[in-house]
């Protein structure tokens, strides 16, 4: 792989992140597409173009709409909208997504909620497909930001808690993705990052649709960050592209923090 130079300060974010994701080995036939934002300080960097399905990080907006859906209703979710939510988040049990995929009226409430969370590239998938809703890294940054930040966000505070809380606490095995680009000295138990990761194996080409997107510690910073990609030939290829994009992602922003 040949060496990048080192990318001078003052240069905007987007090419300083263009320069790190050069080093990011990826296969031929994969793409990747990388936002990350220090929401402190305002400052950010996104690398690639183009929507790519979900798969399972949907997940969080799901919640996310079936939340802001409760609060226009003035009330608590239920015992079994709490079930399936955490079944949801923390194991990412399918059959409990699309229970809340109904619930909150499918692609239609979704896209309904994301005009309120301010996406603008993001459709909900057909049907019962959830797992094919369309998105941007960009518009999973700001999707975060709305769960992580209290400044403009739709959510109250007790809806953030919630879904940062269930992030916080994912099953065995799936802690993977940007927790890549978290304090290493953090361990892996949720203390340095809070995730939701997305996988699927598409039917028509055999390969694989890898997405991360959440929150990491790093430095003494927090960073939102979204990698989403598609086309790696096995998923342990494609979990190993989105956290070296995270990591990329996140030292752009580290190697200026104070």
């Amino acid at each position: 792989m040949e060496t990048v130079e080192p990318v001078e300060p003052g240069v905007d974010g987007d090419a300083r992140l263009a320069a790190a994701m050069a080093s990011v080995p990826v296969a031929d036939g994969a793409e990747v597409s990388v936002a990350v934002l220090d929401p402190d300080s305002g400052e950010g960097a996104s690398y690639g173009t183009g929507a790519f399905d979900t798969a399972s990080i949907v997940k969080v907006d799901i919640l996310a709409a079936l939340l802001l859906q409760a609060q226009d209703a003035g009330r608590s979710l239920t015992a079994s909208e709490k079930s399936y939510a955490s079944a949801m988040i923390e194991n990412s049990d399918n059959d409990s997504a699309s229970a809340l995929w109904r619930t909150i009226g499918t692609a239609e409430g979704l896209d309904a909620a994301n005009e309120r969370f301010g996406l603008t590239d993001t459709e909900g998938g057909r049907g019962p497909l959830w797992g094919l809703t369309r998105t941007t890294a960009a518009d999973q940054v700001t999707l975060l930001r709305q769960v992580f930040v209290a400044d403009g966000s739709a959510l109250s505070a007790a809806s953030r808690a919630y879904v940062r809380g269930l992030m916080e606490h994912i099953a065995d095995g799936q802690g993977w993705g940007v927790s890549a680009a978290a304090d290493a000295a953090a361990g892996t138990d949720g203390s340095a990052w809070a995730l939701k990761n997305g996988w699927l194996r598409r039917s028509t080409t055999g390969l694989w649709v890898v997405n991360s997107v959440g929150w990491v510690a790093s430095g003494g910073h927090g960073y939102l960050v979204a990698v989403v990609s598609r086309g790696s030939g096995t998923q342990a290829e494609g979990i190993s592209l989105t956290e070296a994009a995270a990591r990329a992602a996140v030292s752009v922003l580290a190697d200026g923090a104070s």
